[in-house]
Order: C-alpha cells, then structure tokens, then sequence
C-alpha cells in the first residue's frame, strides 16, 4: 500500500526540491556530521529561511503565518527534509508550534492568536511544556501546581519535573489547578506564563547519557495575566488532551521517514561490523523493517485521517506506544552490533534525545549507544507505555476501566 500522490502534490513536491537545492550549499553534509556547536547554529539559519519560505508552521492557516498546506503536503515536505538532512524547525518548535500553535488555533481567542502565535514564529518566545509533577506523572489528572486568582493575575505555587528543552525556552504553558474543590479532572486550567522572572526556577535533571534535556521548574509566587488561560476556567484537561492528541497525532504520518532512515544506517553498521550475513542479525533487522513498515501504514491512517478533517485524539496512543517501544528493540540491535566497541561511547553524541539520529550521523559508538540510552525514556515520557494501554483500551476500544 502507497499513497497516491496527484499532480498538484508532484508540484509541491518539485517546489520543496527547488527550494532545498537553492538554499542548501551543494556540499552539505548534513545535521549529522555537525557538532553540537555547528548544529546549534545551523539550525538557527535555517529556522530564519523556513520561516520566510512559509514552511516553518506549514499547516497553520497563512492569515497567522502558517504556510496553509495540506496534510498531504505536510508529509512531502517531511520525506524532502529528511532526505537532505535538514531539521523541519528549532529545537523548541515542537512545543511551540506543533503543540501549542495548535491548539491557539483551535482554543484560543482572537486577542491570544494575535499576540502569541506571530512571536512563536518569529522566536520572540520559546516555549516548554508544563504537565508532569513528582507526584502526577503518567496519572496528570492528579496535579498540584495550584493557580490562586489575585486581582488580575494568577498566583502558582508548586513544581513540574521532567520539563523538556526548559532550559532553552523562556515561556511555559502548564497545567495548574484553579478550583481546589472540583473532582480531580474539573478544576485545571491551562495556563500561559513567562518564565523570565523570580518567581520561576528551572533545574537541568542529569540523564543516562550524560545530557540534561529534561528539566525540573520550580514556581513560587510566580504570576501570569488573568487572561492567560486557554479554553476557558477549569476547562484545562480538555485543552490538555487537544494538545496530546496534536503531539502524538501530527507527527504519525512524518516520523516513520526517519525511523526507516534508521534501519537504513542500521543495515549499513552490520555490513561495517561483517555480520550482515549472520542469520541471527538478518532475523533482527528483517523484524526491524517490517516494525518500520507497520509504522509507516499507521503514519497512513493517520494522514487519511487529517485529510477527512479528523483531529487527533485518544488513538494517538497508538503510535506513540508503539514507536517508543520498537525504538528500544532497535536500538539494543545497534549496540548489540557495535560488542565490545558499544560500551565506549567514541565519537559525536546523537544531536536529539528523542526519537532516531539524525541520517547522516557516522556509526560510532557514541551515535548508537547514546541513542540506546536515550531510548530508554521513550516508554515513560509524553505518557508511559502503561498510561497508554489503559488509554486506549477505555477510550479507543470501549474496555471497562481498569480495577482500582
């Protein structure tokens, strides 16, 4: 099964070429043959051209900035960059466009689409994710972070853990609990603050593999506007799910590209290790692609599903339950490839935390076995394998609830 791309998708998909081709250098080497340093400056560039091109939020309607494409186009677009090596945005832009940009459009009234959406694409603000807390992880319904209604601004007291890239950004939407006498899910509202200023304290958490991409924040009389809530008083877990369901859904359909460029890579390290007519490997990397294959068809339904103008919602589980637990299959293949060499880790680190290294990473130790270490968290961050499968065996399958 494929997808069948009509003339009108044949000229996006020429336009992206073109517009790759012109301004990329003819010797680019790609993401992965960077440094940290060099990456981090690259992308920098390269956010400003995208934002120009109109391809830095290409699905958001073009009266806010967006470039107005289709889901289809969305997915060519992907395919295009990964196969130049090129990231689709910062570092942040998952947060702050593909969640939060989002769910302005669906939630947000006409004064917050103004003021925060064209800022989001400048970068004037970069935005994290506030959800998790020591004590509300997987189980978000049970938060504490509590929101107190001071005149015209909100007063938050409490903490969030396991914050991502909160060390890069300067903005923070989070859940808060505003009506302290409401059943668990009933009193959260969804909150828009500024991080730069006393009241917010944020702490790199030490990773497996030596990174600190996770956060702990800290909020202590720290304060937003009044009218910086998003979808109304106490109505914060369904703007909460909209947004899951934009973090899990939207990418379905494009992350697949880059698994399958790691099973790519993959191939390539047991050729250089000379054990790719082993019958034992082969088996492994033969169940990795057909994994990868699987993905793709669901990365398909998806698409079908944006293109009918379904939202993503519950059955996002789905995927993210399933790429988070293939990655660690996978990567235990790498390492398992690598022997003996895999326990230095020589070389370039991977340059995410999250998800494949990039296509043109060398296969080093550092690459493979950083990348191992990092998928380890997969099955517990943005929901935990367990959350997911109460998810949706309830709400997609109709099961009774899990007994207390």
């Amino acid at each position: 099964m494929n997808p069948t791309y009509s003339p009108e998708a044949d000229t996006f998909r020429a336009r992206v070429v073109s517009f790759l081709r012109s301004a990329l250098p003819a010797d680019f080497p790609g993401l992965g043959r960077m440094t940290h340093d060099e990456m981090r400056d690259f992308t920098a560039q390269w956010r400003k051209q995208l934002y120009a091109e109109g391809f830095l939020a290409p699905g958001w309607p073009v009266a806010y900035g967006g470039g107005g494409l289709s889901a289809l186009e969305q997915v060519i677009l992907a395919e295009e960059f990964a196969k130049a090596g090129v990231p689709t945005g910062g570092p942040n832009d998952v947060f702050g466009i593909v969640m939060l940009g989002n769910t302005i459009l669906q939630w947000g009234t006409e004064e917050q689409k103004k003021h925060y959406l064209p800022r989001i694409l400048s970068g004037d603000d970069v935005w994290c994710q506030g959800y998790s807390e020591p004590n509300a992880g997987s189980d978000l319904g049970g938060l504490g972070l509590k929101a107190t209604l001071d005149g015209d601004q909100w007063i938050l007291n409490g903490q969030k853990i396991w914050t991502s890239a909160g060390h890069l950004a300067d903005h923070i939407f989070t859940l808060a609990r505003t009506d302290p006498d409401a059943p668990k899910h009933k009193g959260i509202s969804f909150l828009l603050v500024d991080m730069r200023q006393s009241g917010i304290d944020v702490r790199p958490i030490k990773m497996i593999s030596g990174e600190s991409e996770f956060n702990e924040v800290f909020y202590t009389d720290a304060v937003c506007p009044k009218d910086s809530v998003v979808g109304g008083l106490n109505n914060g877990w369904a703007v909460a799910m909209t947004l899951l369901g934009y973090e899990r859904g939207e990418g379905a359909a494009t992350t697949p590209v880059r698994f399958q460029a790691e099973v790519d890579r993959l191939l390539m390290l047991a050729r250089e290790h000379g054990v790719a007519d082993d019958p034992r490997i082969r088996q492994r990397i033969a169940h990795a692609y057909s994994k990868v294959q699987i993905m793709r068809y669901l990365g398909l339904r998806t698409l079908t599903q944006f293109l009918n103008g379904h939202h993503p919602g519950p059955e996002g589980g789905i995927f993210k339950r399933y790429w988070s637990e293939y990655h660690q299959t996978v990567t235990e293949l790498g390492v398992d490839i690598l022997g003996a060499s895999g326990m230095l880790l020589e070389g370039r680190m991977p340059g995410n935390a999250f998800q494949p290294d990039d296509r043109s990473a060398p296969n080093t130790s550092a690459s493979w076995g950083g990348t191992f270490l990092n998928a380890r968290a997969g099955t517990i961050y943005a929901g935990s394998s367990q959350i997911q499968s109460n998810i949706i065996g309830e709400m997609v399958l109709g099961l009774p609830k899990e007994p207390r």
